[in-house]
């Protein structure tokens, strides 16, 4: 008989494998003098792993096609494959990657370069944290207000 654990059990050996891995990865980046300067580095890298297992379906440590377009949706972005393939290269660092790896994630979001997906990921976390920073009614426009 096989021993080996199945549905949920094997998932969830799967995710904590996973974690392991990636915090050996974040491990890596902490002690990385590039890095020193970054501001609560722990704590986005923590983030950031956080964000990375949500969109990694197939459990194999890197974010596919699927995973990218499920990131963007969940974020009321709906890309062409097109743009998503282009969105990949741009992060992976080459057009025949058809995968973002932890690691090329995590230059992406460390990294000077502004890759869209960068971009979009940033944007996405400043507006959930000033949504949660403004309460009580929102205030007049006026027209010097107007875009």
């Amino acid at each position: 008989m096989d021993n080996s654990p199945q549905g949920g059990k094997a998932y969830g050996l799967l995710k904590s494998q996973q974690e392991e891995k990636l915090n050996s990865i974040n491990e890596a980046f902490l002690s990385d003098q590039k890095y020193a300067e970054e501001e609560d580095l722990a704590s986005k890298l923590d983030l950031f792993k956080n964000k990375y297992m949500e969109f990694d379906l197939n459990d194999k440590g890197e974010i596919d096609m699927m995973g990218l377009k499920r990131m963007l949706e969940k974020l009321g972005l709906t890309k062409t494959h097109l743009q998503l393939k282009k969105m990949m290269s741009e992060v992976a660092g080459g057009p025949s990657k058809d995968t973002i790896s932890y690691n090329d994630f995590l230059n992406m979001m460390l990294g000077k370069r502004n890759a869209i997906l960068k971009l979009i990921l940033m944007f996405e976390g400043m507006g959930k944290e000033q949504e949660q920073r403004s309460t009580g009614p929102p205030s007049r426009k006026t027209f010097s207000d107007l875009p």
